[in-house]
């Protein structure tokens, strides 16, 4: 262990102490000395404080909100920034903002995991089928930015981003398909892991298709962006093979492609308005919001796999819900976080009771649902992470003087 250089308490003591400390005061003590900053800075630092800080999250609450305002809602100053703010969902159904960060650059959201954002660059206001090739890792708390390297030009792209424990590292899936070929080629991957800082190619091959009209030796044609979801340590998208219309689950830690079957028939009877995944009640789920068209009317249907990987275990449940312009997600109770057309406004809403909650925010772009969430200093140790500030990625000195240990935009955390 590096020396604290500490007269009156052990080295492991004081590591154990700075351990417990929230990000913002480790940020301004990098610059108490050299020994300080590089025990901070050192990747089993990094790590001992996230599990920590996971162990410690707040429980007594029903989870965080992480939003950022439509473009509309924002000042009319053209120089103003673009903002991610956290609210603690309170057990009373309240929301308290705890913090604010501004958004270093247009962006999509990928993914969000242990403080990080994954992040695609949007040049325009075009959706996700225009975007760039450059990728981010943006950790707000430590305002790092980290860009990837650039990955081959395809028609469509796909992305999915998740943690593997075991290996206490980050990987981005990205998987290219065209859409202008006559005769279509099947879709490729690559993947991205953050202890690399590289790509790789991987072939995606599902060894085995139920569907008979699927495609040639397992291949994929078109997955389906809004679909993705990550849960039980892979990442779900509903894709096609064919005319063969699945579940596609990529194991984050074997890499391994997977087929899971949709329910069967389950847009029977239904003029589909658009569909999710998600995680319900600890379970995959299928969301889909459409119209009866026995009773004429538009529902929420909840299909939820209650043994994973198991066809047999989808249930449904159908609720009445008018108005659905999107859904973002479900909290832990079960609630719907979900935006209707009339009038704009976002709510929760309860498929058991049918009651609803509307939430006093502004029409947000983009919500996030997370049941823990932690400030942590991963992207920390990067050597090609720089600040947003500053633009700083090179002396830690200068880097901890001249930038982080100026306060961090934070909301109620001052």
């Amino acid at each position: 262990m590096l020396s604290l250089s500490s007269e009156l308490l052990p080295d492991n003591v004081v590591f154990d102490i700075l351990t417990r400390l929230p990000v913002k005061s480790l940020i301004r003590f990098r610059c108490v000395s050299q020994s300080w900053n590089s025990t901070i800075t050192n990747p089993i630092f990094i790590t001992k404080h996230l599990d920590l800080a996971s162990s410690l999250s707040d429980i007594n609450n029903n989870g965080y909100l992480l939003f950022t305002p439509l473009r509309n809602y924002l000042p009319l100053d053209p120089s103003s920034s673009k903002e991610w703010t956290t609210f603690v969902y309170n057990t009373n159904r309240t929301l308290t903002q705890i913090s604010r960060f501004e958004i270093p650059l247009q962006h999509f959201i990928i993914g969000f995991c242990n403080g990080v954002f994954c992040l695609a660059a949007n040049n325009d206001d075009s959706d996700e089928k225009d975007l760039t090739r450059s990728l981010y890792l943006w950790n707000p708390s430590i305002r790092k930015l980290k860009k990837l390297l650039a990955t081959r030009p395809a028609d469509r792209a796909v992305f999915g981003f998740g943690y593997h424990p075991q290996n206490n590292d980050y990987k981005i899936l990205r998987v290219t398909f065209a859409i202008q070929q006559v005769t279509r080629k099947p879709a490729e991957a690559e993947i991205y892991t953050l202890s690399t800082d590289s790509w790789r190619k991987a072939v995606i091959s599902v060894e085995s298709f139920s569907g008979s009209d699927s495609g040639p030796n397992g291949s994929v044609d078109e997955v389906y962006f809004p679909t993705r979801l990550c849960f039980n340590g892979a990442l779900h998208f509903i894709a096609f093979s064919g005319d063969h219309k699945f579940i596609l689950s990529f194991d984050i830690n074997d890499e391994r492609f997977r087929e899971i079957l949709l329910p069967q028939n389950y847009l029977e009877g239904i003029v589909k308005h658009f569909e999710r995944l998600a995680m319900f009640k600890g379970s995959l789920a299928l969301i889909v919001f459409g119209e009866d068209l026995v009773e004429m009317s538009d529902r929420c249907y909840i299909w939820m796999m209650k043994e994973y990987g198991v066809v047999e275990s989808w249930a449904r449940k159908s609720v009445p819900m008018k108005q659905v312009a999107e859904f973002f997600s479900c909290t832990i109770n079960g609630e719907l976080l979900v935006e209707r057309f009339t009038p704009y406004q976002s709510f929760l809403f309860d498929p058991d009771s049918l009651n609803e909650e509307i939430l006093n925010i502004p029409m947000p772009e983009c919500m996030i649902y997370t049941p823990n969430f932690v400030e942590s200093l991963v992207l920390l140790d990067s050597v090609t992470a720089y600040c947003c500030i500053c633009g700083l990625a090179g002396s830690w000195l200068l880097e901890a003087f001249k930038c982080c240990i100026t306060p961090v935009h934070h909301g109620l955390n001052g």
